[in-house]
């Protein structure tokens, strides 16, 4: 699908005038792939495999035994009675891979680049399209139906339209998210997961080492669909040439600043144009995969206390200062006139950096585990560089809980390996409906006794969001099926090949 520029325009303009390039989109369609999994009779056979051939018992191993399956299949049993229509779950890795598009982002206009996929789901959904069944060697008339969507942060915010940046980040927790403003560190913090625990945790009436407030509220609710829906209801966008740049933002941004300024809400989305949208128990999912890569990256960068990535620094032992909590790691002033930071609990000495560094230094895992961690850890330099994503999985999942053990105090060490288990736990093949309640209960209280750990700024979204994980895997199964470690790696291979293809010939490929 192509959209050129008027050619009468152009004739226009003059010839002095640089000409701006037209946008164009390239969109595969997806009804002759999902038609092309039919023709082969084992592909065929395992499109069926949910209905015909997986274990059904009360244990979640797949998206089938998930509530959010069966409710969509109760919700439209004329869909559901065929096991050959097809369930999709749409995933992304960013929309800006290769810095091809606006430079001020797609924002509202994500509309105009979804909407042929928006019409063959709708047709897919409404009409359905005849096609060869190679198991059965029969014709049939397949539908399909969209779940959910996977994507990391940025992507979250671009197809839900809910911003992921400021006061009211946190798309779960709607208009209840807990946050506060850092004067010196200039950035919001989330600690308030107090409001997750029960109503009677001596916690939630613990000032001292918290907050310094009694933490009342209730747990934030789960919005549905229609809810959403209500919410975006006067929200009104002018989609034009220039809505895509600062002047267009600005203009959308001021009409509808009294109709949304109690939420976050950019728009409408164009996912509730498909009829069953707003039904589905879950629309977009939390990638675990990139937030368990930035809750590791906030845990190593202060633990170690590496420049440009530690949150224990002076500004944010200033807004410690400010907040009026943790008076022990207050700055202290020598007659010197330099600051003087208090050591923390989870501040380490040179020896034991160096005892932490050699841990993951000399780790061996089996070949085809891992990357070589080894390789990325720098004795001298004192700094991990150059980890991926499947890197920090095992780092956080193995490698962490046995780094800290001797290297920091066991009140430390502890909740560390508490955190590591939960991610471990959530990442299980198989799961029970308890066991994710359990893990529900045991990240909320992990997440409080680091508040009583860390500085504020460590509380960024991504450490937030893991709050919900275990709610979502209760509504969605494993998050094996939910996570984004497939296209990152199709991604990296992708950019790969276009590097090398734009590389002079004679050259060495990179990766060869």
């Amino acid at each position: 699908m192509e959209h050129d520029s008027n050619d009468d325009e152009a004739t226009t303009i003059p010839s002095k005038v640089k000409k701006i390039p037209a946008k164009t989109l390239w969109h595969f369609p997806l009804i002759p792939r999902l038609q092309r999994l039919f023709m082969e009779a084992q592909t065929a056979k395992n499109m069926k495999w949910h209905d015909k051939g997986r274990t059904k018992d009360e244990c979640m191993r797949h998206p089938a035994d998930s509530p959010a399956w069966k409710s969509f299949d109760e919700q439209h049993p004329n869909f559901s009675y065929d096991s050959r229509n097809v369930r999709l779950g749409l995933t992304t890795d960013g929309f800006n891979p290769f810095g091809m598009m606006s430079p001020h982002g797609v924002g509202n206009n994500i509309d105009v680049y979804l909407q042929p996929l928006i019409e063959e789901l709708l047709k897919l959904w409404e009409v359905g399209v005849d096609t060869y069944d190679a198991s059965s060697k029969l014709n049939f008339r397949m539908r399909a139906a969209l779940l959910w969507t996977i994507s990391d942060f940025p992507g979250y915010a671009m197809l839900s339209r809910w911003s992921t940046k400021g006061k009211l980040a946190c798309p779960n927790c709607n208009k209840d998210t807990k946050s506060q403003w850092l004067t010196h560190s200039h950035k919001f913090f989330y600690m308030g997961h107090r409001q997750f625990l029960d109503r009677d945790h001596r916690y939630r009436h613990d000032k001292r080492n918290f907050n310094g407030k009694l933490e009342l509220r209730d747990v934030p609710k789960q919005l549905s669909g229609n809810e959403v829906l209500a919410q975006v209801s006067k929200i009104n966008i002018i989609f034009e040439k220039k809505s895509d740049t600062k002047v267009g933002k600005k203009r959308n941004r001021d009409n509808n600043k009294e109709k949304g300024k109690a939420s976050c809400w950019k728009k409408r989305s164009i996912f509730f144009d498909l009829p069953y949208w707003a039904g589905n128990m879950l629309r977009h999912s939390l990638d675990v995969m990139h937030i368990e890569k930035n809750v590791c990256d906030n845990v190593l960068g202060t633990l170690l206390n590496i420049d440009g990535k530690t949150k224990d620094n002076v500004k944010s032992r200033l807004d410690l200062q400010e907040i009026k909590i943790r008076r022990t790691l207050h700055p202290k002033q020598r007659p010197s006139g330099k600051t003087y930071l208090p050591p923390a609990c989870f501040t380490m000495a040179n020896k034991e950096k160096d005892d932490f560094y050699r841990v993951i230094k000399n780790m061996k895992v089996p070949d085809g585990y891992a990357s070589n961690i080894s390789r990325c850890t720098n004795l001298k330099m004192k700094k991990i560089l150059g980890l991926k994503s499947h890197d920090t999985h095992v780092l956080m999942q193995q490698i962490l809980s046995i780094a800290v053990r001797r290297t920091l105090p066991p009140n430390v060490s502890s909740i560390l390996i508490e955190l590591s288990g939960f991610f471990r736990d959530l990442c299980s093949k198989v799961g029970w409906m308890q066991d994710f309640k359990f893990l529900e209960s045991q990240i909320t209280l992990t997440l409080c006794h680091l508040e009583r750990i860390f500085p504020s700024p460590f509380f960024d979204i991504m450490v937030h969001l893991p709050i919900h994980l275990a709610s979502e895997a209760m509504l969605a199964g494993p998050v094996q099926y939910r996570w984004m470690y497939p296209i990152e790696r199709y991604l990296q291979r992708l950019k790969s090949y276009v590097r090398n293809r734009s590389r002079p010939e004679g050259s060495i490929a990179e990766g060869t």
